[in-house]
């Protein structure tokens, strides 16, 4: 078909009075068992609450940061960030694999801003297996 024989008219036709949308009713069928669980605990993940600690100063930061670091032992993190209702995210916990003056290296290579840390304190478990 080529462009004199297209008719506009035709497909505005089909799709005024020919075709039937079902909505959202067509994507249902997609969610598989393992899609709907991974949501719902996604919800509840969403639900948990997790207080501001307080917030350290820089020095304190820098302290706690240079024994984990020297001392090989893992950190917990609370974040300055907060979500769209204003809650502080969970707490982070990992080793730190090295820092300077401004930027922290956790252990899955993400990189943090020194004064993005809300709250910082060393994980004195005996258990730490890296997993977490």
């Amino acid at each position: 078909m080529n462009e004199k024989e297209f008719d506009l008219g035709i497909v505005k036709r089909f799709f005024e009075h020919d075709y039937h949308d079902r909505g959202l009713m067509k994507w249902q069928g997609f969610y598989l068992s393992d899609h709907t669980a991974a949501l719902n605990q996604q919800k509840i993940q969403d639900k948990q609450q997790y207080p501001p600690k307080p917030q350290q100063s820089l020095s304190i930061v820098g302290q706690i940061l240079s024994t984990a670091y020297t001392q090989n032992q893992p950190v917990n993190l609370q974040l300055n960030t907060v979500d769209h209702n204003n809650q502080h995210f969970a707490t982070i916990t990992t080793p730190i694999l090295g820092y300077n003056a401004t930027t922290i290296v956790l252990a899955n290579h993400q990189f943090i801003n020194i004064n993005d840390i809300q709250h910082i304190e060393l994980v004195r478990s005996t258990n730490w297996t890296g997993n977490q």
